[in-house]
């Protein structure tokens, strides 16, 4: 259960005939609001609205047939969900997500969209995860963790692979973490590429395990009280927060407010709409300026699957301060 940089480069050749690399562009006023030189890497252009995407087609294109036969599982709320269910219709093979009885119904739909099932039972991730292995013990199917699954690491690692080559000079990548795989995939392909920039986790101050287990060297959990349900993961996983142990260069907390204000900045100053999570790098560059400001720095828009309530939070927000909305900007 490890990374390296060839693992992350085989994977990109995986995702050549699927994935086409998605954009990293600049916006003079998220320069001027931040004080830094920003590139926003655009994963919500993916075709599930969320970086995760790479991780799932590179898992079920490592599968063999016979395994593909038996199915998949998994537990999550939001983009993992879909990343697999993606991922299982493009190959074929039959798929069941578990969420929380308490995940929006429009997140089973989107799963179920993608031709794969959805099962919501249990009141936290942890019941969902402990549902999900039942199922894989009684059918067969392959029970794939979120956070500790090498594969869907070395996928998701492919988008750091298109920002160090396009850009090698960065001083710095804002990673958002929920269970960890992206940063643990950043911090990997950095070292190798880039050593001089810093890899910098931020995670909801609500819903703080991944940050904890990180501080602490012992994985945690922690109760999850934000709104943000990409980085409500409750507690730490083992695969990232061992690749980040010594390579993470700092890892800050945001609140939700601070979220919901970045969110605000992209749609009106970037022309992009983010879900919460998708929305954490720019909050810390925003929150934390004495880190950023002067610095050339990369933040990753992990994903813009917005629910409703996020999407009027933003809107009533931006009414609120007498600013464009977000509809002037299309």
């Amino acid at each position: 259960m490890e990374l390296t940089l060839a693992d992350v480069r085989a994977a990109r050749t995986l995702l050549a005939d699927h994935l086409p690399p998605t954009p990293i562009w600049s916006y003079p006023l998220v320069d001027r609001a931040t004080g830094a030189s920003v590139l926003i890497k655009h994963e919500n252009t993916q075709p599930v609205g969320a970086f995760k995407v790479r991780g799932g087609l590179t898992l079920l294109s490592r599968m063999t047939e016979a395994e593909r036969r038996h199915g998949v599982v998994t537990y999550s709320t939001g983009n993992h969900a879909q990343s697999l269910a993606y991922a299982s219709r493009v190959f074929g093979v039959d798929c069941t997500v578990v969420m929380p009885s308490g995940t929006p119904v429009a997140k089973a739909e989107a799963v179920e969209g993608w031709s794969a099932t959805a099962v919501r039972t249990g009141n936290s991730l942890e019941e969902a995860e402990r549902h999900a292995r039942k199922i894989a013990e009684e059918t067969g199917a392959r029970l794939i963790s979120p956070g500790d699954t090498p594969e869907l690491l070395a996928g998701v690692g492919t988008l750091y692979l298109e920002i160090l080559e396009a850009h090698p000079d960065l001083d710095a990548i804002v990673v958002p973490i929920g269970s960890g795989t992206g940063a643990a995939a950043a911090c990997v392909v950095a070292e190798a590429l880039a050593p001089n920039c810093a890899v910098i986790g931020v995670q909801a101050a609500a819903s703080p395990a991944a940050h904890d287990s990180w501080r602490s060297g012992t994985l945690v959990g922690r109760p999850n009280r934000t709104a943000v349900a990409g980085l409500a993961t409750g507690r730490g996983y083992a695969l990232p927060q061992r690749l980040m142990a010594g390579r993470l260069s700092d890892f800050l907390l945001v609140t939700d407010e601070q979220i919901t204000d970045a969110r605000r900045l992209l749609a009106t100053a970037a022309h992009t709409q983010a879900e919460g999570a998708g929305a954490a790098s720019m909050a810390a560059v925003m929150a934390h300026p004495q880190h950023f400001a002067g610095r050339r720095v990369a933040v990753v828009c992990t994903g813009g699957n917005a629910d409703m309530s996020e999407l009027s939070t933003v809107a009533h927000e931006t009414e609120r301060r007498g600013e464009k909305s977000p509809a002037m900007h299309r």
